[in-house]
């Protein structure tokens, strides 16, 4: 099976749907929306990142919702047009794009986000089930830890295996490497984490 995937990259139009999927992930839905809202740029507030959580430091919350929901969908259109191109190499490989995308988009020097919105978009656009796993993961851990950051951590390992617990052998082959880019971009957290410093959910600090 994976095999078979490997092998699709012959197909040209799975390579236009990997186009087509960066170009979806390196939209930043964050930097466009604070600059029309008149916000400047995000990059230069907080964390310097371009994700929602960095967008709520401005203090509004409709455009840190909006930045959460449109790395979210990007993730999932960028899955449904790659499955009109080429199937569903086409989609799986469109997804993984669109992940490499927000985190590194050539249009910012390759400076992305963290990838956590665009990652639960790919899932929903390509398997609802998992989607759930990730949701239900998410606030399970979220709840436990009181870190929205080890919620996503966990969520984004738990929600790999299930793909293979599912079956989904391809999927799940294809979520080893985003997950693992998931916690390189989260190494700060994890630092964080470690030293005791990481803000807790509800945590103003």
């Amino acid at each position: 099976m994976i095999a078979s995937l490997i092998q699709s990259l012959a197909d040209p139009m799975v390579l236009v749907a990997l186009a087509v999927g960066y170009l979806f992930g390196s939209i930043p839905f964050g930097l466009l929306l604070t600059r029309i809202a008149g916000l400047g740029d995000i990059r230069a507030i907080g964390s310097g990142n371009i994700g929602a959580t960095n967008v709520l430091r401005t203090g509004n919350k409709k455009l840190a919702a909006a930045t959460l929901l449109g790395d979210a969908l990007k993730g999932t259109a960028a899955v449904f047009v790659g499955g009109m191109l080429a199937d569903g190499s086409g989609a799986l490989f469109a997804g993984f794009a669109a992940f490499v995308g927000h985190l590194f988009p050539v249009w910012l020097k390759f400076r992305g986000g963290k990838g956590v919105a665009t990652f639960v978009g790919i899932t929903l656009g390509l398997y609802w089930p998992a989607f759930f796993v990730f949701a239900v993961s998410w606030l399970g851990a979220a709840a436990i830890s009181r870190y929205s950051s080890i919620g996503a951590l966990a969520a984004s390992v738990i929600t790999t295996g299930a793909f293979f617990v599912f079956g989904q052998w391809q999927m799940g082959a294809v979520f080893v490497p985003i997950t693992i880019l998931l916690w390189l971009r989260h190494a700060e957290n994890i630092r964080r984490l470690a030293s005791g410093t990481e803000s807790k959910i509800g945590r103003k600090s």
